[in-house]
C-alpha cells in the first residue's frame, strides 16, 4: 500500500487531496458497499467510478470524493497498464482529517495473507475459497466514525432493514445538513448527517413521525449523551472497543459487532443474534439451518477470520432456502 499526492490539476480542485494505491487488487465498490444504508442513503452517492461521502469530522463537515481505477496490479486486468489506484479529493473545514484517513477508510490496513496462506486457506470450504479467489480486491473498510455507525445500526434492531433504512433517510435529510460545496460537480441532495449534538435535539414526535419506537429512539439518545467517550473508541483494537459499546444499555453483541466491521475493520467479529445470519451461515457450510450457537461452532475453525468467511460466503452469491413468512414491518407511527 502506498500513498502518493494527486496530481497538481486534480489536487488544485480540492481543498486537500491524494493518490492511493492499494499495492494489489482492489475493488472499491465491494470494500465500501458495508458503510452504505442502502441506495438511497442521503450522506453517499454513487457516479460511476466515483463514490461521494458527507460527513462530519473533529475539525468539522466534509465532502469526500474517491474514484477508483480498478484492476489486477500489474497483470492484464490493470487498467491501461497501471496498478489500481483511488484518487482521493475533500472539500470543506475537515478536508485534511478526512484525507488523512481515507486509506484506513478504503481497507489499506486490512491484511488478508494469513487467510491467504496456503495451509489455512486448505481447511476453508471449497465455496469459501473459491470466491476469495474471485474477490482478491475486497477489503474490509475502517471508517473511523463511530457515532456515524452507531446511529443507523440501532436502528435496524429488531427491525426490517427497509423500515430502519426509511426512517434513518428521513431524520438524517431533517436534522442533516448540506454537503460542503464542490465546485459545480456537489451531488444534489448529498448531506452531512447530523451530529451528536443533533441527533441528540431530536424531539420524541420526529422519532415517533419516523417510525422509529421508544426503545431504539432511547438508545441512540442514552449512546449520544456519552458522543465524546464513544469516539475515542476508534483508536482501541475492536474486541476492546466491541466490550465498551456493549457497556450502554440497549447495546448489545449483535450492535457492537455490526459497529466494529466498519469503524474497525473487524476481521473477526461476528453478529451474534441477527435475524438471518446464523441459518444463512448453517445452510452455506451444511445445507441445514443453525442457531446462533451452532454458528458459531461452525465458524469457529477460522477464529480470527470469522468476519472474512462469512464475507466470502456472501460473495459465493450463496442463497438459502427461503421459508415461513417475512418479517411484517411495523408501522410505529399509528401509535
Amino acid at each position: 500500500m502506498t500513498i502518493a499526492e494527486a496530481p497538481p490539476r486534480l489536487a488544485a480542485a480540492a481543498d486537500a487531496s491524494l493518490r492511493w494505491y492499494p499495492g494489489g487488487p482492489y475493488s472499491m465498490a465491494r470494500t465500501l458497499g458495508p458503510l452504505l444504508r442502502g441506495n438511497s442513503d442521503p450522506s453517499f452517492s454513487v457516479q460511476g467510478g466515483a463514490v461521494w461521502n458527507a460527513f462530519t469530522t473533529p475539525e468539522g463537515p466534509v465532502t469526500l470524493r474517491l474514484t477508483s481505477v480498478e484492476g489486477t496490479a500489474g497483470g492484464p486486468g490493470a487498467a491501461n497498464g497501471v496498478d489500481p489506484f483511488v484518487d482521493v479529493q475533500a472539500w470543506g473545514p475537515g478536508a485534511a482529517a478526512a484525507v488523512k484517513a481515507a486509506p484506513r477508510l478504503l481497507g489499506a490496513d486490512d491484511d488478508w495473507r494469513g487467510f491467504d496462506e496456503a495451509g489455512f486457506a486448505a481447511t476453508l470450504p471449497r465455496m469459501v475459497r473459491e470466491a476469495r479467489r474471485r474477490s482478491l480486491g475486497l477489503r474490509l473498510p475502517a471508517s473511523g466514525r463511530v457515532v456515524d455507525q452507531l446511529v443507523p445500526i440501532i436502528l435496524e434492531q429488531k427491525v426490517t432493514v427497509i423500515e430502519a433504512r426509511r426512517a434513518y433517510r428521513y431524520l438524517v435529510h431533517r436534522y442533516g445538513t448540506p454537503a460542503p460545496a464542490a465546485g459545480s460537480s456537489t451531488p444534489a441532495g448529498l448531506v452531512v448527517g447530523p451530529t451528536a449534538s443533533q441527533w441528540l435535539q431530536i424531539p420524541s414526535w420526529e422519532w415517533h413521525r419516523a417510525g422509529v419506537g421508544p426503545q431504539r429512539s432511547a438508545t441512540v439518545m442514552r449512546a449520544l449523551r456519552s458522543a465524546v467517550a464513544l469516539e475515542r473508541l476508534a483508536a482501541l483494537p475492536a474486541a476492546e472497543a466491541g466490550a465498551k459499546l456493549q457497556t450502554i444499555p440497549g447495546i448489545g453483541i449483535w450492535t457492537a459487532a455490526e459497529v466494529v466491521q466498519r469503524t474497525h475493520g473487524c476481521p473477526d467479529s461476528i453478529a451474534v443474534g441477527d435475524y438471518h445470519l446464523a441459518a444463512y451461515v448453517g445452510a452455506a457450510l451444511t445445507g441445514r439451518r443453525t442457531d446462533d450457537a451452532g454458528m458459531l461452532r461452525l465458524l469457529e475453525p477460522w477464529t480470527g477470520h470469522r468476519q472474512r468467511v462469512v464475507r466470502m460466503i456472501q460473495s459465493s452469491g450463496f442463497r438459502k432456502p427461503t421459508f415461513g413468512p417475512r418479517m411484517t414491518i411495523q408501522d410505529h407511527r399509528r401509535h
